[in-house]
């Protein structure tokens, strides 16, 4: 077995597909085939289960993919640390919420160039627990996640405490008025995203049941929407006092349990911290950002 062996595996799991795995591979359906039954001699096990329209991953295969990421994972930052011993390098993808992205990563993205000007520093964002799902799986070196988390496998460091308003338009004489309007519509993100789950439990909790959602996938459009009476939202505080006053939006304070958001940072137990990686977290520590 080698590394290679290990990359056409997972070509095939992500695919499910021997054809669409040699093309990806750029080689020949026959060697992948030979590959795959070479790995499964070595481990004296069926990887794969087959059938007319699909391949899927047996539950042996899937154990040994999730340790064929931390191989592959292992071999990068390997390349990465012995290609320059003098100079921090590689590349890391950081994983955050729709509102980090959007107004804090420029400012991350500064910070941490400066300092560490030949790391390659991506960002993606999503919900949340595909975030966590993508730190375990490799995927994501680590990601800004809410509190409270509760995952076997995960280092968590404590960024920062926000508190979360109500956005009403400033049109509206009051939320009370407001929320008692038959076509009362929540303006808000995906399902999955902190936002919304706070501002569904404070419908709940309000004995608010009769409301649409409208669904936006970005803060400068729900800000709009709010503005121009089309709805309700929840953000973060900072949000509207540091990057939207001035609108004609008014923020209403929540109790303590809905209105207060913990951020953490998360990374993988399992592995060797890379330098990139560590110099990230020690950004934090420091409170450089």
């Amino acid at each position: 077995m080698n590394t290679n062996d290990l990359k056409i595996f997972e070509a095939v799991a992500e695919s499910g597909s021997f054809t669409k795995a040699a093309d990806r591979m750029f080689t020949v359906q026959s060697n992948v085939t030979a590959r795959i039954k070479s790995l499964e001699e070595e481990f004296d096990t069926k990887l794969f289960s087959r059938t007319s329209r699909k391949v899927e991953l047996t539950d042996e295969g899937q154990l040994l993919m999730k340790y064929a990421k931390q191989i592959q994972y292992l071999v990068e930052e390997a390349k990465n640390e012995i290609k320059s011993s003098d100079t921090v390098n590689g590349h890391l993808v950081i994983g955050c919420m729709e509102t980090t992205m959007a107004l804090k990563a420029p400012e991350i993205l500064l910070a941490f160039g400066e300092k560490y000007p030949a790391v390659e520093l991506e960002f993606k964002s999503d919900d949340r627990d595909m975030l966590i799902s993508d730190v375990l799986n490799y995927k994501l070196d680590a990601a800004f996640v809410s509190a409270p988390l509760n995952v076997n496998g995960l280092e968590k460091i404590k960024i920062k405490e926000e508190q979360l308003v109500i956005l009403a338009s400033s049109k509206e004489s009051s939320l009370n008025n407001l929320v008692t309007k038959e076509a009362l519509k929540s303006i808000v993100f995906d399902n999955g995203c902190i936002f919304r789950e706070r501002l569904e439990s404070w419908f709940s909790h309000k004995g608010i049941h009769n409301y649409k959602s409208i669904e936006l996938n970005s803060i400068e459009g729900i800000i709009n929407f709010v503005e121009a009476g089309l709805g309700i939202s929840l953000l973060p505080e900072e949000v509207i006092s540091k990057y939207y006053e001035g609108r004609k939006i008014c923020t209403y304070p929540l109790n303590k349990q809905l209105g207060t958001m913990t951020t953490l940072l998360v990374y993988r137990k399992d592995k060797t911290t890379s330098r990139a990686l560590q110099g990230f977290i020690d950004l934090y520590l420091q409170d450089i950002i």
